[in-house]
């Protein structure tokens, strides 16, 4: 544990006794102290408290110097020839395919990793190609990143009905029954697509993947989105068998940027028709003739010229979290999580007015390492969230701010009513920014502060915040 410029020493040591002997569990753990020493050196060398991995993880050294090695000893050549280097280059991408199945247990007699520059591409993959139609139905949380909200402008195209699972303050999760009610009032033999992200990005809540059964039974295709989840869970694709689940790399061990998969079922990936070609995506196309033919599986989903030259370093960012344990890795998050929330529940003003709000489980039962919150003063009036993260700064201490790409989660959670948002838009013009939506909600926070863990996260991190928290309170 590598101690912080703003803890003095023997308070941050008597604080990490007290943590250990309430979270036992954490010893186990340990090891990921020297992978922080050895493998990201540069946070406590540099002064970083790092507490955004849902925004993006982080590399470990070993990932950056293997790849270096690699490229330059190995000449790579644009794939799909069989010309010496692209010969390398195609069988190193078929190599990093298997590998990302194999990570997530998706068997490859039945499932296909399609790559995509991250997971909002793999999800708009789906949106464009999927055979919505006026008796089709779509199925959205009010939980959804909007990359998965963005699907419903595809459906909307098409005349197809798009319906919202709503999720309930407090915790904000999806009240029970509510999803097999909704489901049941569209049986049939019609497309019906059921989009879900297994954690939330705004509060960390995981919502069941159970779901994915329980959608099956009732005729739904379903999209996991596996984006937050997946940096500090094991997701057992053969287990719950997904047709559709979208990835992106960077956050799950920070590089490469720029790549992210659809890992598909081969009989689900069957029923997309694309609405376009490119290079790469067909084997033969005509202008004269006005016809082209796609690719089967993977190539066909695949615009031009992939990212050869990163792909390996996908299998080696892999390897480096199979190497730590994913398991480890959950149980770590986990116990720095739960501290947490035990810390910042417990914050109060000298008047006794809490310090801070929490939204969704203020427990670290079924939710991740994703905790989203706002600071109120002792009237009870909220901090605004750019003042927060202006404060955090200056600690060096990395959060993210605002409703994070997720405004169905945030609206529910800082209570924005639905006439509210509507006479926003329509009073704007053609285009509104942030700031103007921010003057047009009265007095209400449009944002909230999240702070998130993963792979190396330690005690020390999390006592600083805490410790930069009290700087909030008044006497």
């Amino acid at each position: 544990m590598s101690g912080t410029g703003h803890l003095d020493g023997n308070s941050l040591r008597d604080q990490y006794a007290g943590f250990l002997s309430a979270c036992p569990d954490y010893a186990a753990t340990l090891p990921l102290d020297t992978v922080r020493a050895t493998e990201f050196s540069r946070l406590d060398r540099l002064g970083h408290v790092y507490l955004d991995y849902t925004g993006g993880g982080l590399y470990a050294e070993s990932q950056i110097r293997d790849q270096m090695s690699f490229l330059l000893g190995t000449v790579l050549g644009n794939p799909h020839s069989s010309n010496p280097t692209s010969s390398t280059s195609d069988e190193l991408v078929e190599r990093c395919r298997s590998r990302i199945l194999r990570f997530f247990n998706a068997p490859e007699n039945e499932y296909v990793a399609i790559f995509t520059g991250n997971a909002s591409q793999a999800l708009k993959l789906v949106g464009e190609a999927y055979p919505f139609s006026p008796d089709s139905h779509l199925l959205l949380t009010f939980d959804n990143h909007n990359s998965a909200n963005g699907l419903r402008e595809y459906a909307r195209e098409k005349g197809t009905t798009t319906c919202y699972l709503p999720i309930v303050p407090p915790d904000l999760r999806i009240a029970e029954g509510a999803i097999t009610s909704c489901m049941c009032q569209r049986d049939g033999d019609h497309d019906k697509l059921f989009v879900y992200p297994a954690q939330s990005n705004f509060s960390g809540v995981q919502h069941p993947l159970e779901w994915v059964d329980l959608a099956h039974e009732r005729g739904w295709d379903v999209v996991l989105d596996a984006a937050a989840f997946v940096p500090t869970n094991r997701l057992d694709i053969a287990r719950w068998r997904p047709e559709y689940v979208p990835v992106s790399f960077y956050k799950m061990f920070g590089y490469p940027t720029g790549i992210g998969a659809l890992i598909a079922r081969r009989d689900a990936l069957e029923k997309l028709r694309r609405p376009w070609f490119a290079g790469g995506t067909i084997t033969v196309a005509s202008v004269q003739a006005d016809q082209y033919f796609l690719h089967t599986g993977p190539a066909g989903f695949e615009d031009g010229t992939l990212n050869y030259a990163c792909l390996p370093a996908v299998e080696r960012g892999l390897d480096f979290l199979d190497s730590v344990g994913m398991e480890t890795i959950h149980t770590r998050v986990s116990c720095l999580s739960g501290w947490l929330l035990d810390e910042m529940t417990g914050l109060e003003h000298g008047n006794g007015a809490p310090l801070v709000r929490i939204y969704g489980p203020a427990d670290n039962g079924c939710r991740g390492g994703t905790i989203a919150f706002n600071v109120y003063d002792p009237a009870g009036e909220a901090v605004d969230h750019l003042e927060v993260e202006r404060r955090a700064n200056t600690w060096n201490i990395s959060l993210r701010t605002g409703c994070f790409c997720n405004p169905g989660a945030g609206e529910m959670a800082l209570g924005i009513t639905k006439d509210e948002i509507v006479t926003c838009f329509t009073q704007a013009d053609s285009r509104m920014t942030f700031n103007e939506f921010r003057q047009c909600i009265d007095e209400k926070s449009t944002g909230a502060v999240r702070i998130s863990l993963g792979v190396a996260s330690n005690f020390a991190d999390a006592a600083a915040f805490i410790q930069f928290m009290k700087t909030f309170r008044e006497t």
